[in-house]
């Protein structure tokens, strides 16, 4: 167990002697992945009080991606969420935001390419404007829009891969078109998965102007890498908090949680010791099986790593 415990506390030992920048510390704000709708906001009062460390100040949810009405923003979807955020000044509320419709529909990359050309001319501006108007008239104007989560892998039709050049532009694009909405504070999070994946998510990477967080899912996975390699592997953890440092941006990690590494209480430790050290703005584990500890029954270690979590 001691060097189970050592292999994830060295890489953090020795960044805190670092040399050189780190990212902006920001406030640290916790969330649980619950679900989706108001079922999903009812719930996180139960998991606050499981997880027992004080309230969960951020709200995250996750707008579907079938069609573009889907990413226009149902009311019926975001009401429950902004009736909580309402109720305390220092939440904040997190939304996943598809960047094309059909997004979990496998689309080939020929298909994706077009899209994404598409896009980069302005052919779906209007729908992004309708989403941050939606979201003005809730009063939900400083919402964290997470845009096309997950972009250097192949899950989902809001890819890169497939054209990174006009990626880049399609992005700047939606940016602008919800910036353009009178009253909005909204900040963008450009939230790849940790690692490689199928494109560099530096390659993905649209520009500090349109750019407000540096973000990043990150699982416990593939089977068998420890947390230190999940900090030092190329485009992963480490990589991520320097390239944030260096373009002045705060981190945050959307989604985290176990996955290919079964019940890993030693990952939990290492991740929470990560959000000590960089303070991401927040970080959101999602609740789940396999991923999660809090009514995911097959991870009571890693849960108690969780709840014991300073």
């Amino acid at each position: 167990m001691l060097a189970l415990l050592l292999s994830f506390l060295v890489p953090l030992a020795s960044d805190s002697g670092r040399q050189g920048p780190v990212p902006p510390p920001s406030g640290n704000a916790a969330s649980i992945f619950t679900g989706s709708g108001g079922d999903g906001v009812g719930r996180l009062a139960a998991a606050e009080k499981w997880r027992g460390r004080g309230p969960l100040l951020a709200g995250h949810t996750y707008l579907p991606g079938g069609t573009w009405h889907d990413i226009e923003g149902s009311p019926a979807l975001l009401g429950p969420w902004a009736r909580w955020r309402h109720e305390r000044a220092d939440r904040v509320f997190v939304l996943n935001v598809p960047m094309l419709d059909h997004n979990e529909d496998g689309l080939p990359d020929a298909r994706v390419a077009s899209l994404l050309g598409q896009g980069a001319r302005g052919a779906f501006d209007g729908h992004f404007r309708a989403l941050a108007e939606h979201l003005v008239q809730l009063q939900l104007p400083d919402t964290i829009v997470v845009l096309a989560w997950e972009m250097n892998g192949v899950t989902y039709t809001h890819r890169c891969g497939p054209d990174p050049a006009a990626w880049r532009t399609y992005w700047r694009r939606v940016v602008t078109a919800m910036r353009s909405v009178a009253g909005q504070r909204f900040r963008f999070d450009f939230a790849p998965s940790r690692g490689r994946d199928a494109v560099p998510w530096t390659e993905c990477y649209p520009g500090d102007a349109f750019v407000d967080i540096l973000g990043m899912d990150a699982y416990d996975q593939p089977a068998g890498m420890s947390f230190a390699q999940q900090v030092e592997e190329p485009y992963g953890l480490r990589a991520q908090v320097d390239f944030a440092a260096r373009h002045h941006k705060p981190v945050s990690y959307p989604e985290w949680g176990l996955f290919r590494n079964g019940d890993d209480p030693a990952y939990v430790r290492g991740m929470a010791a990560w959000f000590r050290r960089y303070r991401p703005v927040y970080q959101t584990l999602t609740d789940y099986c396999p991923h999660g500890l809090w009514e995911c029954g097959i991870n009571p270690r890693a849960a108690h790593a969780y709840r014991g979590a300073r």
